[in-house]
């Protein structure tokens, strides 16, 4: 079985891909560029897919999977985002 994405990853990448760069998505992350751009990385060998068209300084643009994926990480993201708060909410 595939491994599961990676929350962390999926955030960076929803991230970048509102932002449009790697430097604005660090800012953004508190992290640095170098750490923004790894998991990226990491996450397009772990999906075995090129998620980004980089180039050079230009802002970044997604790839036909890239765009696929953002709609299911944005769905992913806030579902886990509820699972937090209810959760939260059950305790008070």
């Amino acid at each position: 079985m595939p491994p599961l994405l990676d929350s962390r990853k999926l955030h960076a990448f929803t991230t970048l891909a509102r932002v449009g760069g790697f430097t604005p998505a660090a800012r953004e992350l508190h992290l640095t560029r170098s750490a923004v751009s790894h998991a990226i990385r990491s996450l397009e060998e772990d999906l075995g897919h090129r998620l980004l068209d980089r180039a050079g300084r230009r802002p970044v643009t997604l790839t036909e999977p890239g765009r696929r994926l953002l709609e299911r990480a944005r769905v992913i993201l806030e579902e886990m985002k509820l699972a937090r708060t209810t959760l939260a909410a059950e305790q008070g």
